[in-house]
C-alpha cells in the first residue's frame, strides 16, 4: 500500500510514511520546487517548439524545392516518413536509455544534433542526401520527445501534469506548423530556400546550452559512485497496465492525422486550390494555431475531466472538422477556420496520448522508456508510413484523397480511445495513488 498524502505540495514539506515499491522501502522528504518546474518546463518548451520548426519547415518550402531539385509528391512523402521512421525508432530505443544515463546526456548532444542537420539540409544536391540528413535529424528527435515527457513529468506537480505537458508539447504545433510556414514563405521572398535551412538550425545551438545548466536528474538515476535513490522497475513490467498498448495503437490513428496533413497541405491548397504561396502559407498556418491550442487546452482540460474523455471526445470533433474541410473550395477564411478546428482536436489528442497516458501507467523509473515505446509506435507508423502512403495516394490517384486517409485514422482511433482506463488524479483512485508515488520521482537539485 501506498502512504497516503498529508499537507500541502507547494509551501510545505511533505512527509511520508515509508513506501513500498515491488520490495523497496523509502522514506522521502521534500519540498515542491515550484520553481524548477517552470524553469524546465519553459527550456523544454523552447526545444521542442525548435524541433517543430526544423521539422515542419520542409513542407511549406517544398513547392518551391520540387522544382530545384526535380521532386515530385512521392518524394515529399518519402522525406516527411523517412524522418518520422527515425523518430520513431530513436523514441523507442533513446527513451529507455534516457532512464538510465540521464536526462541531460541525452537532451543536450540531441537538440545541439538536430539543430546542426537543419542547417545541413540547406546544402543538399537531390533526393538521396536529403533523405539521408532527414534520417537522422529524426534520429535526433526522436531522442527529444520521450526524454522531455520524462522531465516534464518528474519536475510537474501531478495536479500540473496535463497543463505542463500542453505547455511542452503545444510548442512543436506553434513553432512548427504555425510559425513555420510563416516564416518559410515570407523568407523565400528575400532569400533561397537553402539559406532558410540555414537560419532555422541556429537558436537550438543556443537553448541546448542553457537546458545543460537547468534540467536536473530524477531519483531513479543517482550520481556517479552512488547507489540510485529508488529502484527502478524491471522492463518486463512496461506492458502490464493496458493503457500502453492501446496508446500506441491510438496514437498512430493521431499522428497519422497530424502528419498527412501537415505533409500534403502545402501542395494540397496550391495544386488543388490553387491558392498563392502568400495564401497557402496563412491557410497552412492554421494547422500550427490551431495544434499549439490543442496541445495546451486538451492537455489541461484532461486534468479535469480525465484523459479517455479528452482524447475520444477530440477524435470526434476534429474527424467532423476535417470532413466539413473537404467540402470546402477555395474560401481562406472558412478553410483556415475548419482546418483550425480539425488540428485543435487532433494535436489534444494527439497530446494527450503521447505525454500523460503512458506516463501515468509506467512503472516505476520507466516513464521515458514507456514514453519512447508510445511514442515511436505512433511515429513510426503515423508519422513515417502514414505519410509515404499518403505520397502514393496523391501521385496515383489525386491530392485530395490523402485527405479520406486523414479521416479514417481520426475515425479508428476514437474507437481504440474508448478502452482507455481512467488515469487521471483528481478523475480516478489509481490515478489519486500515483500522485503520491510521483513525489519518490521528484529531480533532485
Amino acid at each position: 500500500m501506498i502512504a497516503p498524502l498529508t499537507g500541502g505540495l507547494e509551501s510545505t514539506t511533505n512527509t511520508r510514511a515509508p513506501s513500498k515499491q515491488k520490495g523497496v522501502n523509502v522514506s522521502v522528504q521534500t519540498k515542491w520546487d515550484s520553481s524548477y518546474e517552470w524553469k524546465a518546463v519553459l527550456i523544454l518548451s523552447l526545444a521542442f517548439g525548435l524541433v517543430g520548426l526544423d521539422r515542419f519547415i520542409l513542407p511549406p518550402l517544398f513547392p518551391t524545392m520540387m522544382k530545384d531539385l526535380k521532386l515530385d509528391y512521392q518524394d515529399l512523402g518519402n522525406l516527411v516518413g523517412i524522418l518520422g521512421l527515425a523518430w520513431g525508432l530513436s523514441a523507442i530505443l533513446v527513451g529507455g536509455l534516457s532512464d538510465r544515463l540521464g536526462r541531460r546526456l541525452v537532451l543536450v548532444p540531441a537538440v545541439v544534433l538536430f539543430s546542426l542537420l537543419s542547417a545541413l539540409s540547406g546544402m543538399a544536391t537531390g533526393l538521396v542526401s536529403l533523405l539521408l540528413i532527414r534520417a537522422i535529424m529524426g534520429a535526433a528527435e526522436g531522442a527529444v520527445a520521450p526524454t522531455g515527457v520524462a522531465v516534464a513529468v518528474e519536475a510537474s506537480h501531478p495536479n500540473r501534469r496535463g497543463m505542463n505537458n500542453g505547455i511542452f508539447q503545444c510548442a512543436l504545433a506553434l513553432f512548427g506548423l504555425a510559425i513555420a510556414p510563416i516564416v518559410a514563405t515570407q523568407l523565400l521572398e528575400v532569400t533561397s530556400w537553402r539559406n532558410v535551412f540555414l537560419i532555422v538550425g541556429i537558436p537550438g545551438l543556443i537553448v541546448a546550452a542553457v537546458m545543460w545548466f537547468i534540467i536536473r536528474e530524477p531519483a531513479t538515476i543517482a550520481p556517479r559512485g552512488q547507489a540510485d535513490a529508488v529502484k527502478r522497475a524491471p522492463l518486463s513490467e512496461m506492458f502490464r497496465h493496458r493503457n500502453v498498448p492501446l496508446s500506441m495503437l491510438a496514437l498512430l490513428c493521431a499522428m497519422t492525422g497530424v502528419f498527412v496533413l501537415s505533409a500534403i497541405m502545402p501542395n494540397y491548397l496550391v495544386d488543388y486550390l490553387k491558392l498563392t504561396g502568400p495564401q497557402m502559407g496563412f491557410v497552412t498556418s492554421a494547422i500550427g494555431f490551431g495544434g499549439f491550442l490543442g496541445q495546451f487546452g486538451v492537455l489541461t482540460v484532461s486534468d479535469f475531466v480525465g484523459r479517455r474523455t479528452a482524447a475520444a471526445g477530440s477524435f470526434v470533433i476534429a474527424a467532423v472538422f476535417l470532413y466539413l474541410f473537404m467540402q470546402t473550395g477555395a474560401n481562406l477564411p472558412v478553410l483556415f477556420a475548419l482546418l483550425f478546428g480539425a488540428a485543435l482536436f487532433n494535436f489534444g489528442a494527439l497530446a494527450v496520448l503521447a505525454g500523460p497516458i503512458p506516463a501515468e501507467a509506467a512503472p516505476m523509473g520507466l516513464i521515458a522508456s514507456v514514453a519512447g515505446i508510445v511514442i515511436g509506435a505512433g511515429e513510426i507508423f503515423g508519422g513515417g508510413v502514414a505519410p509515404s502512403i499518403a505520397g502514393a495516394i496523391a501521385k496515383n490517384y489525386g491530392i485530395q484523397y490523402t485527405l479520406h486517409f486523414a479521416l479514417g485514422g481520426l475515425i479508428v482511433g476514437l474507437a481504440i480511445s474508448l478502452f482507455l482506463l481512467e488515469t487521471a488524479p483528481r478523475k480516478s483512485k489509481a490515478g489519486a495513488q500515483a500522485m503520491v508515488s510521483a513525489l519518490d520521482r521528484v529531480p533532485e537539485a
